[in-house]
């Protein structure tokens, strides 16, 4: 088993299976989450032999930053390689009071948005528990992380069991310690995962790709739509809302001349309105390259959807596009990096 993939709660366990003192795990913990070693090597205050046995039967998840890319204001994507050469990005955003990072779930995505560059080469696997805490370990060398989004590649409600175990393992209190609140998991809609997080008691917060006011819309540019349309998604979300009294917020991407009309704007406020509490984010596309005919709006476009959602009733905040010099959006350095091989 995989250092990254072991809860806290559960080393004394694993120490006792391999023989070794249950005392052990604050040590280990201390060198993994506080000293934040990258090898077992350099957990010295662990025996020799500990540590040997350590690296042979819970070794740390290899993962280096294989490409990088920088924007003007301070964002930064990495590439991040595992073992058998899959690779996977995640990008530092800074802000005034908070440093992002956003982490993704899987090689590649199968939901296949259209205007998302994660999906355009389809989806190869998913990742561990542990290849996720490693992204975040990557990360993290940048600085100190305040906030993690699940919105990379991937589906997280695609790899629910995997996400779940590295979250947790991030918000654990003797792990890297991350406020649940702190933590925003974002799905294009697999209606079966709103349930699973309920379930959990835990106080992750909860995005939505909606991206479109109707199922016409919808269907074209999220095929998920097909399988669970918009009634369908907007009642589990209500559900969700109803059971665990959290706020879903609904993202939506404007696309020029798509979905960005006065009417979509009203369409979308009379649907965002069946979940009690709910709000959005608008966000303007970034520009992905397999799909030059999607552009980003203008700037009044943007003001416009705005001012019809906020008149009726609908709270929503207007999001600038970060890092449009880091080839921002999900999936490109990736592509990127396929096209040299």
């Amino acid at each position: 088993m995989k250092a990254w993939s072991i809860l806290p709660c559960e080393w004394k366990d694993v120490l006792s299976r391999l023989g070794a003192r249950p005392f052990r795990a604050e040590q280990i913990l201390q060198a993994l989450y506080r000293e934040w070693i990258g090898d077992w090597s350099q957990a010295t205050t662990l025996p020799l032999d500990l540590r040997e046995t350590l690296a042979r039967e819970c070794p740390i998840t290899h993962a280096v930053i294989a490409d990088e890319s920088a924007s003007p204001d301070g964002t930064k994507k990495l590439l991040v390689e595992f073992e058998d050469g899959n690779s996977v990005e995640t990008v530092l955003i800074p802000a005034r009071e908070r440093f992002t990072q956003c982490i993704s779930t899987q090689v590649g995505c199968a939901m296949g948005c259209r205007f998302c560059a994660s999906g355009a080469n389809g989806i190869v696997r998913s990742l561990t528990a542990d290849e996720i805490v490693a992204q975040y370990m990557c990360g993290r060398k940048s600085g100190e992380i305040t906030n993690i989004v699940v919105m990379g590649m991937g589906e997280p409600f695609a790899n629910y069991d995997e996400t779940m175990r590295a979250l947790k393992l991030i918000n654990a209190g003797k792990g890297p310690n991350l406020g649940a609140r702190h933590i925003t998991i974002s799905t294009c809609g697999v209606v079966p995962g709103f349930e699973r997080l309920a379930s959990e008691g835990i106080q992750f917060e909860l995005s939505v790709s909606l991206h479109a006011p109707n199922d016409r819309l919808r269907d074209v540019l999220m095929p998920v739509n097909k399988k669970w349309n918009i009634d369908t998604l907007l009642a589990a979300c209500r559900k969700y809302t109803l059971a665990t009294k959290r706020i879903i917020t609904f993202e939506y991407t404007v696309i020029n001349g798509v979905n960005d009309s006065p009417a979509c704007a009203r369409e979308l406020a009379a649907a965002v309105r069946k979940v009690p509490m709910a709000k959005v984010n608008l966000i303007p596309l970034s520009p992905v390259s397999h799909r030059p005919e999607y552009k980003t709006p203008d700037e009044s476009v943007m003001l416009m959807f705005l001012d019809v959602l906020m008149k009726n009733g609908v709270q929503t905040m207007l999001r600038r596009s970060r890092g449009l010099g880091a080839d921002a959006a999900c999936g490109q350095l990736r592509l990127r990096n396929m096209g040299r091989a």
